[in-house]
């Protein structure tokens, strides 16, 4: 019954584990570490999938947004980052929005921070994680102004990043694995950006070489 509610719920594996568990049953989901034979197959299409997006930047993050792993295009959002930020594990949301981090350079931080802290505080809402909550409670205490309204014409919040002379305008997209019957394999997810203008996309591919 417990496991049959959850699914229809659609709680998250981690989360079904854990009411089994206080329900007297055994968790059903295995959990097992990225780096075990189980997931060469997962490992492999990952890598492919980051490695085929390039120039473009992409990046894969777990439940509490650590990097896992990143093509080579990532480099042109982590540029100028404090090294401290990006010694693993690195948490992405935390190189974005860190005065150290990524957030100078960004020239829409108070839309792109109310963004994020926004889609976090939805994560936290959902999972009920401690590790999240304190992650969203050290992001919020960051400096990043007050958030501006997006245009009613955009399609997306977008992230304008200066990058040297330019600035770069970038929307992102979220892949995650279809039918997971594994803990770690549920949790993994994709952060792809992709240009948002003509102009980002031709200095991608100049700098991709």
């Amino acid at each position: 019954m417990i496991l049959r509610l959850s699914e229809q719920l659609d709680v998250p594996l981690r989360e079904r584990n854990t009411l089994l568990l206080a329900g007297g049953y055994a968790p059903a989901y295995p959990e097992h570490s990225l780096d075990e034979p189980e997931m060469t197959r997962l490992r492999v299409a990952l890598r492919q999938i980051l490695t085929g997006h390039e120039p473009y930047p992409a990046l894969v993050v777990n439940r509490w947004w650590e990097m896992l792993d990143g093509n080579a295009a990532v480099a042109v959002l982590t540029e100028g980052c404090d090294p401290a930020l990006l010694t693993p594990p690195v948490n992405a949301l935390r190189a974005s929005l860190h005065p150290d981090g990524m957030a100078p350079r960004i020239a829409n931080l108070p839309e792109w921070r109310a963004h994020i802290l926004e889609r976090l505080h939805r994560q936290v809402q959902a999972t009920r994680d401690p590790r999240l909550a304190e992650l969203h409670a050290e992001l919020s205490a960051y400096p990043g102004g007050v958030a501006e309204r997006p245009g009613l014409t955009d399609v997306a919040v977008p992230l304008r990043l200066r990058h040297g002379e330019t600035e770069l305008a970038f929307f992102s997209m979220t892949a995650v694995v279809g039918a997971p019957l594994d803990v770690t394999v549920a949790e993994v997810a994709i952060e792809s950006f992709y240009p948002a203008d003509a102009e980002t996309a031709e200095a991608l591919h100049a700098f991709g070489g």
